[in-house]
């Protein structure tokens, strides 16, 4: 409260208690203007602690965007005098819905786009459907998540209504978390990465060959090839350029990402702020067939027909399954191109480190799900 600049100026937002002919005066400004607001007070010590109580009010209103600029809200009643004590004004309790808008622009500029425009935005259409906004009724939230999410979707969605909460405590704007105790277990399933399904070399094979002969998807087969050869995150070889090729090196240093304007390039990768990829032959006749004949380092390798980034779930929905469904394969998803390659890396004995370092996964990771993959591909060496 009073708070002042250094050239001796109250700052904005802050209310200052003046004596104005014996009786304690607020002043502040808010909109452009200045405000004057009588409290009707005589200037006294227990008065003034009124006062403050009175100008606190004042300065969160402005502070949280809830500002009666009337100054109907602060103006004394007529009951008040010295010996009667204020009554806190009831402040209408913040539902669960606002308190996440204001979590989300908090947190926006500290997330990266994709989290922002895919997580926030999905618990943003939970809380949505949720059948109160109360946080009174947190035990009916919880409840509703868990009847109509699957129990790791109402355990993600739970977990990030504590944070915002817990942050909603902090600015002072709830008393308590009602969130804090509560908490779902989930079973531990596979997510994308841990479900390892990996193609043959014969079903790799036979997709590349079926993108090459395709006449609506042919255009895509270099960026297969590409997935199928480094095991790298599709978000990676989209975000390729030109630049990045040197030498027998392929350094992954960016990935494309979706935000609230499109796919973006954003700096460093999933897991890592950058990596390098030996070059294998196969893979420099991708690059050598993927060149184009003057060449621009600022250029994309892969690109869409329209010569954009492609959309990597456009091109999952569309021509994957499409080319998939021509092979007569069991679909799976297009992330098993860089299972297949770690797969495959294992089959062939070469040192889990290696494997790490090359596609940016973990050598638990690999140990743990790769090799599990290749049992009925690996033979016991003979102890006689």
């Amino acid at each position: 409260m009073y708070s002042k600049t250094p050239t001796g100026k109250a700052s904005k937002g802050s209310v200052s208690i003046l004596n104005s002919n014996g009786r304690l005066q607020l002043r502040f400004n808010f909109g452009g203007k200045r405000h004057y607001l009588s409290t009707g007070l005589p200037d006294s010590v227990a008065n003034r602690k009124l006062a403050e109580l009175k100008a606190s009010e004042i300065e969160k209103d402005i502070l949280f965007e809830r500002f009666d600029p009337t100054l109907e809200k602060y103006k004394p009643r007529s009951s008040l005098s010295t010996v009667t004590p204020i009554t806190p004004i009831q402040k209408a309790k913040p539902q669960l819905d606002e308190l996440w808008e204001k979590y989300s622009e908090f947190k926006k500029p500290q997330v990266s786009p994709s989290t922002y425009v895919k997580d926030f935005a999905k618990h943003r259409s939970h809380i949505s459907k949720l059948p109160s906004k109360s946080l009174e009724d947190a035990s009916l939230i919880r409840d509703h998540l868990l009847a109509n999410l699957t129990p790791d979707a109402a355990k993600r969605c739970l977990t990030q209504l504590k944070a915002c909460c817990t942050w909603a405590t902090e600015e002072g704007l709830i008393d308590t978390n009602p969130f804090i105790l509560m908490k779902i277990k989930a079973p531990k399933g596979l997510g994308e990465q841990d479900d390892v399904n990996p193609f043959t070399k014969e079903e790799r094979d036979q997709i590349i060959a079926a993108f090459g002969a395709d006449q609506h998807y042919a255009h895509y087969t270099n960026y297969v090839r590409f997935l199928f050869y480094t095991g790298c995150r599709p978000s990676e070889a989209i975000a390729l350029k030109w630049k990045g090729i040197e030498s027998n090196v392929i350094k992954f240093r960016e990935s494309v990402v979706v935000s609230e304007d499109g796919l973006v390039l954003k700096e460093g990768l999933k897991t890592q702020r950058k990596r390098d990829f030996p070059i294998s032959q196969a893979v420099q006749e991708i690059l050598d067939d993927a060149k184009p004949e003057t060449l621009d380092p600022e250029a994309l390798i892969f690109r869409s027909p329209r010569d954009k980034f492609i959309d990597h779930h456009n091109f999952s929905n569309r021509a994957w399954k499409s080319i998939l469904q021509k092979c007569n394969i069991v679909y799976r998803k297009s992330y098993q191109t860089r299972h297949t390659f770690i797969s495959l890396c294992v089959e062939a004995n070469i040192n889990s480190t290696a494997i790490g370092r090359w596609t940016g996964t973990s050598v638990k990771m690999i140990d743990n799900h790769y090799g599990a993959t290749n049992f009925t591909n690996l033979r016991p060496p003979d102890l006689s």
